[in-house]
């Protein structure tokens, strides 16, 4: 059977998306399969999938370049599927001396203000457009898009109109998914946020939202649900504030959940939340565990962002707001605990439009004949 490598210099070996979708739907379908990452060590095989990680990814571009390099000479791979530039620049050579196909799985918007945020004002400019090429770049040496969203597909598919392209979403297995449809309990209600605790990520919009809410009803216990953490220096620093600021009575952190046990870990939540910053590139990124709290049976109060619109009706299980309005979305928390049969209908209808419209069983075969398609290029 055919041989599929994926390569990444930024996500870990068991990514959702890479390991616990793609590689084992082609391990099921009887290829062999490898992943290269280079963002943790590891060594070995899960699941039946050979999995070859190096903790490198702050270390040399020439150090990254020539270690996926060689993943690729001693695998000889019959496909190559990337999720970053760096990785389809490296599987540059296997392609031309095996004429293999490299499919570009692109996820992340490119380049995001993260990449330049290290530079000088008057460089971040400079800069982007230096990003903006790479990208341009492993566009061209391509032969195959895989886009996670329709709002990801500038530039490469304007650019490159006539490449093989389909759009995959991030939508999740059924078999990692643990439903809770709940009822509300009367005088108290568990809001959750889940994610990096950083001001961009919306930490601060969902705490001013939860004060308006105890402020506007004194007599309900708020239960506060946060499971992440801060990566950076000034967001510990942000979060530590936020947390002496808002002084909450009721609130349990917990540390990010594995992949397996992440529907888990918020079960015990009413509502879940996504207040991130409204600016360009957040509009034209989808938040993609909006997927898994629909399929949990969990309503969803959502910062209205263009990608969002694109890809989930959500009126069908929650609300659609301005992360900077705490009053109209605490006024919207207000609403679900006066009307608990409206709360247990957008529950009921989350998991219903999971089933129908946003689960796994529904693009697996798309996926799957794409790849097939690249083999017999």
């Amino acid at each position: 059977m055919s041989k599929i490598l994926f390569l990444t210099t930024s996500h870990s070996y068991n990514d959702d998306r890479i390991f616990y979708h793609q590689a084992k739907e082609l391990a099921k379908q009887g290829y062999e399969v490898k992943i290269c990452s280079l963002s943790a060590e590891y060594k070995g095989s899960i699941d039946g999938i050979e999995i070859e990680s190096y903790s490198i990814i702050d270390e040399s571009i020439a150090l990254k370049m020539k270690t996926l390099q060689e993943a690729c000479q001693r695998f000889q791979p019959d496909c190559v599927i990337c999720s970053e530039p760096l990785a389809v620049v490296a599987a540059k050579q296997i392609r031309k001396e095996k004429k293999i196909s490299i499919i570009y799985d692109i996820t992340e918007w490119y380049p995001s203000m993260r990449m330049v945020e290290r530079y000088p004002f008057f460089l971040k400019f400079i800069h982007a457009i230096r990003f903006f090429l790479i990208q341009l770049y492993a566009g061209y040496l391509s032969t195959h898009f895989i886009f996670g969203e329709y709002t990801k597909r500038f530039p490469l598919a304007y650019v490159f109109p006539f490449k093989k392209r389909i759009i995959l979403p991030y939508f999740p297995d059924d078999s990692y998914i643990h439903t809770n449809i709940r009822k509300l309990d009367p005088g108290k209600i568990t809001l959750c946020y889940t994610g990096q605790m950083s001001e961009e990520k919306g930490i601060g919009n969902f705490f001013e939202a939860a004060d308006r809410l105890r402020k506007k009803q004194p007599g309900l216990r708020v239960d506060i649900l946060l499971i992440g953490s801060a990566r950076k220096k000034k967001d510990e620093e942000y979060f530590s504030k936020l947390l002496a600021q808002y002084a909450w009575e009721n609130i349990r952190i917990e540390r990010p959940a594995s992949f397996e046990t992440f529907t888990h870990a918020y079960s015990d939540a009413d509502i879940c939340f996504d207040l991130r910053e409204l600016n360009y590139e957040n509009d034209h990124c989808l938040p993609i565990k909006i997927f898994y709290y629909a399929a949990s049976g969990k309503p969803v109060i959502y910062t209205d962002l263009k990608a969002t619109r694109k890809h989930v009706d959500v009126s069908e299980f929650g609300f659609l707001v301005d992360p900077k309005d705490p009053d109209s979305i605490a006024e919207i928390i207000s609403a679900y605990i006066a009307d608990p049969e409206l709360y247990h209908t957008h529950a009921c209808n989350a998991r219903e439009e999971y089933e129908k419209k946003y689960n796994w069983n529904i693009i697996r075969n798309s996926f799957t004949d794409f790849v097939q398609q690249a083999l017999r290029r």
